[in-house]
């Protein structure tokens, strides 16, 4: 009767051990789970962040390519601009190096009280030039 006794008494607490270890092991499993479903909405946070990111890239990109198109039109028109501006440079210099706009600035600085010497400098004329047109007008 004994033996029986101690053979139940040790299978129940058998039983106990493996109760406890039952339950470890649950309680191990729902931490698992718990641990899995924060990493699964992490994922999901991370995985939004990432979309919105490239999104926020691709319009960036898109921006970039539009103000590309606008440099490149603005370069255009400022090329133009600038060959209008040498064209025009170009002309006004021949018209103050052409021979009747220096007698008319020679004659005009000359009614204006100015001397040879000093219309000579402003013109880039020597002094024997300024004094022949002077002389030709009759000044």
């Amino acid at each position: 009767m004994q033996v029986t006794f101690w053979l139940l008494a040790l299978v129940t607490l058998f039983e106990f051990v493996l109760f406890f270890l039952l339950l470890s092991f649950f309680r191990r499993l729902r931490k698992s789970e718990e641990l899995l479903l924060k990493l699964q909405a992490g994922q999901a946070s991370l995985l939004a962040n990432l979309e919105q990111n490239a999104r926020l890239e691709k319009d960036l990109i898109t921006s970039f390519a539009d103000r590309q198109q606008v440099l490149k039109q603005l370069d255009v028109r400022l090329e133009e601009r600038a060959a209008e501006l040498t064209r025009l440079l170009n002309q006004a210099e021949a018209v103050t190096r052409s021979p009747g706009f220096l007698r008319e600035l020679i004659l005009s600085g000359a009614r204006q009280g100015k001397t040879p010497l000093e219309l000579a400098r402003s013109t880039g004329l020597s002094l024997d030039e300024v004094k022949l047109i002077l002389a030709q007008a009759g000044q």
